[in-house]
């Protein structure tokens, strides 16, 4: 069983989704008129039976609004957990 790690690194989080086939999402209908993306997720549309709840967006969109949130990736290096939380 590997242990978790938490990262702000930009290179390495976009590394780790496309390795295990993740993209840079958000929740539909969480966007806020303009005073955010929305909900953020890194959504496996193969390993996932609610595709249509997902709107990739660019990995440029991801990370701006990853910084204004101030959020971090937890995650297994092995691409078994991940959920995005706050960074301190």
């Amino acid at each position: 069983m590997s242990e978790s790690k938490k990262t702000t690194n930009h290179k390495e989080i976009q590394e780790w989704a496309e390795k295990h086939g993740g993209v840079p999402s958000i929740i539909k209908g969480t966007e806020n008129d303009g005073n955010g993306e929305g909900v953020l997720r890194i959504h496996f549309p193969k390993k996932s039976d609610s595709n249509d709840s997902f709107e990739e967006v660019s990995w440029e969109e991801f990370f701006k609004e990853f910084d204004n949130s101030k959020l971090a990736l937890l995650h297994d290096p092995n691409g078994n957990f991940n959920k995005l939380v706050n960074r301190d």
